[in-house]
């Protein structure tokens, strides 16, 4: 059998939909970097599917979800946010960590139709310090808001899947795999599914691996691995994500209006 390559977010939140794929190196060709990046792989062929936002689902008309899969949040999800030394409806100004379009999608989506503000967007690196010194308000994904203890620097936490929620009633989906219709058979998509499962009931070890011996960290990333994502697409996940797409091509964010498709 050959080896599948895949493109696989790096994050924390991503780590049980990739734990036992890493466990069979003979079957999987797992390449790990940031979210924009994993889109960039799958567009260009680098990969078979890619663990990409969701948002660039809409890129191409021939992209096909996995089912049942996807890094999801059903209220807060500690790990997209905006933080903030003001009011949000004193924000004039939000620096974006673009390492994730589905993100900046979002944060776009709720200051339109949920905190009703109309700022000015600027692209920034991942530095809160340095995000806060251009701008109100910093959007930050993935670890490097999971990890910032906000309350210490005196920070405002605006959750973005807390606010989705209280808007929509709905899940949110941030990620899920993605490739180009005929890329994954039954086999494929079983296996990917089966992964998730393992991962999913291997929370503790990967808390564990990401705290690196520190029991508090530990202890904090298997709560939020437990509490604060999911990973099974159902009926609503798949209803918050038409959501979501149908907002961001509204919004001019995507190129076109599609329904979600799978495998």
């Amino acid at each position: 059998m050959s080896r599948t390559a895949l493109g696989a977010v790096g994050y924390l939140n991503a780590r049980p939909l990739t734990w036992a794929l890493d466990l069979d190196p003979a079957r999987w060709d797992v390449r790990y970097d940031r979210p924009a990046v994993c889109a960039r792989l799958l567009a260009e062929r680098q990969v078979a599917l890619g663990l990409i936002p969701s948002v660039e689902y809409l890129s191409d008309p021939d992209y096909r979800l996995v089912p049942g899969v996807g890094i999801v949040s059903n209220g807060a999800v500690a790990s997209v946010a905006l933080f903030s030394r003001v009011p949000l409806s004193a924000v004039r100004r939000i620096a974006l960590d673009t390492s994730s379009r589905t993100s900046v999608a979002l944060t776009k989506i709720l200051c339109r139709h949920r905190f009703d503000i109309d700022p000015v967007f600027v692209p920034h690196g991942p530095d809160v310090e340095a995000m806060l010194q251009v701008a109100d308000a910093a959007l930050l994904i993935g670890d490097p808001a999971f990890d910032l203890d906000h309350a210490s620097l005196g920070l405002l936490k605006v959750d973005l899947g807390s606010e989705w929620t209280a808007l929509t009633g709905l899940p949110f989906v941030y990620a899920a795999w993605v490739g180009r219709q005929g890329t994954a058979d039954a086999d494929l998509v079983g296996a990917l599914q089966a992964a998730r499962t393992e991962g999913v009931g291997a929370t503790e070890a990967i808390a564990a691996e990401y705290a690196q011996g520190d029991a508090r960290v530990a202890e904090k990333a298997a709560r939020y691995l437990r509490d604060n994502v999911r990973y099974l697409l159902g009926e609503a996940e798949v209803a918050g994500l038409q959501r979501f797409l149908d907002f961001a091509v509204d919004l001019g964010l995507a190129p076109r209006r599609r329904l979600v498709e799978f495998f």
